[in-house]
């Protein structure tokens, strides 16, 4: 349902809007067509099931919302009262510097890697450009390890 850049952009302003509420901080993302890959961190160990389960629900009614406005015909087929998202989530966690460039590198493959573009740079829902071209990304980012 995220093949639509509008979609992808609301989806991240709503997760800058989400870590400033839960006081989190993103080292990289990537929004996939039909998949979302973040690196977060809260200072607050419980806090990641609270942030999740907001940025969820926000994200679902406003993206559910946009998608009756930029294709219609498909959004008519999924019901309003039908989730967005997976129920569930899958947190990995992250221990040392090494493994976090391998997710992160990993992450920003994903859009090359599925054939949406030939360089992750091309990609403009995902952190690479930050990374790699030091371009302003919406999402406030800071590398933690």
């Amino acid at each position: 349902m995220l093949d639509c850049e509008p979609l992808r952009e609301t989806l991240l302003e709503l997760l800058a809007e989400k870590l400033k509420d839960y006081c989190g901080i993103c080292s990289g993302y990537v929004i996939m067509p039909d998949h979302v890959h973040t690196i977060v961190w809260f200072e607050n160990p419980g806090e990641l099931g609270r942030f999740m389960k907001s940025w969820k629900q926000t994200s679902s009614m406003q993206l559910k919302k946009m998608l009756r406005g930029v294709a219609p015909q498909y959004a008519s087929k999924i019901p309003l009262a039908d989730p967005f998202w997976q129920p569930k989530y899958y947190p990995f966690n992250l221990y040392s510097k090494k493994k976090a460039e391998e997710k992160l590198d990993y992450m920003h493959m994903n859009p090359v890697t599925a054939g949406l573009v030939q360089r992750a740079i091309d990609w403009r829902s995902s952190s690479a450009r930050h990374y790699q071209l030091n371009e302003p990304s919406v999402v406030p980012l800071e590398w933690i390890f």
